[in-house]
């Protein structure tokens, strides 16, 4: 009776401690990099296309980092592929507003999970006048907690203040309405030149 009941009490209890494992949540991957307010933005250093228009000393670059904007306002938005609709209108009408951040010392830089030959001719094709870097390894995507299931980074945008502190995350963008929301937050929250 004993071995009977033995045999019947081990599968219970792994089926249970099973149960009680499966319970406890484990982070999913898109939060493993999750940004907060206030906190300092994660540092990036990437390839980039069109790193003269943020920093006109170093036209020549082939890389950009955030600790080379420190002193500026940063718009850092991300968006899933180059050259598509979506990140066409996005990436125009940051570039249509680019004067407008000016005013407020603040940058517009573009990310996305392409290569840097595709950066560069989403920002010849469109004309944009501002940096794209490319994080075709997916980490800075990771890190921002902004990389989608399909491995393309997801339409954000973070709003990064002079001291390298973010200041609003605007975790799903319309690719429509969110320059334009965001230049209105510059102008409202962050300090002119």
């Amino acid at each position: 009776m004993r071995m009977l009941t033995a045999r019947l009490l081990v599968p219970a209890l792994a089926a249970l401690a099973c149960v009680a494992l499966s319970a406890v949540k484990a982070p999913a991957a898109d939060e493993a990099g999750k940004v907060e307010v206030g906190k300092p933005a994660p540092p990036i250093d990437l390839p980039a296309a069109n790193v003269g228009k943020a920093l006109p000393g170093k036209a020549d670059a082939k890389t950009l980092s955030l600790a080379d904007l420190k002193g500026k306002n940063v718009v850092l938005y991300f968006f899933p592929k180059a050259m598509t609709p979506g990140c066409t209108r996005q990436s125009c009408k940051f570039r249509d507003l680019s004067k407008d951040f000016a005013k407020y010392d603040t940058v517009v830089v573009g990310i996305s999970t392409d290569r840097l030959a595709e950066q560069n001719q989403f920002t010849e094709k469109e004309s944009l006048n501002f940096p794209l870097l490319a994080d075709a390894d997916k980490k800075v995507a990771k890190e921002y907690g902004v990389l989608s299931d399909r491995g393309y980074a997801k339409r954000a945008t973070f709003v990064i203040d002079k001291q390298g502190i973010v200041r609003k995350i605007y975790p799903s963008a319309n690719a429509d309405k969110n320059p334009q929301e965001v230049l209105d937050y510059v102008k409202n929250h962050l300090e002119k030149k």
